[in-house]
């Protein structure tokens, strides 16, 4: 279809020029083609061509419209993402913040807890505080001892369970 176009068009041309010389005795309508029955395929063929470009256009600009939407919509999720993001950090701080606070108040309630039974190991007879610590666990015994005067763990010492003595002692002579 192409080639008959440029023919065509050539064939106008060459009759053009040719009949414009002077002396010249052909005539633009020889050859069986007149020149509106050589514009309407040149012109069909310029529309369909000139349509064929336009349905491209069109395609492509109908797909930077869509890729256009697809980044505002993954602009929108990556921003809703970093906010999520901002409160799970923010949550998480405040957590963090809890459990040390709770940490905190159990160490200190631990501590008066510990310092109310000094008081009351340092207030009772030797035999029977003796014979609590006894009772207690390892660790137990050994914080309380940490804790009472060396003038009371001395009273205590003639009652105590020889292995768990020599473990206290170990235990407080050893750097830390």
């Amino acid at each position: 279809m192409k080639r008959q176009l440029q023919f065509g068009v050539a064939s106008i041309i060459f009759l053009g020029v040719v009949s414009s010389l002077p002396g010249s005795s052909v005539s633009a309508t020889e050859g069986g083609q007149t020149a509106a029955a050589a514009d309407i395929p040149i012109s069909r063929t310029a529309r369909e061509e000139q349509a064929l470009q336009e349905a491209k256009r069109q395609k492509l600009l109908e797909r930077e419209a869509a890729v256009a939407a697809k980044e505002a919509e993954v602009k929108k999720m990556s921003d809703k993402i970093q906010q999520e993001l901002k409160t799970l950090e923010q949550t998480k701080k405040q957590y963090d913040d809890a459990v040390k606070a709770q940490a905190a108040i159990q160490q200190k309630m631990q501590g008066e807890k510990v310092t109310k039974m000094v008081k009351l190991f340092k207030t009772i007879k030797p035999d029977q505080a003796a014979r609590l610590t006894d009772a207690l666990p390892q660790q137990d015994a050994v914080v309380l001892l940490e804790r009472l005067d060396i003038k009371t763990v001395a009273k205590l010492v003639p009652y105590l369970k020889q292995p768990r003595l020599i473990r206290w002692i170990e235990e407080h002579l050893t750097i830390r």
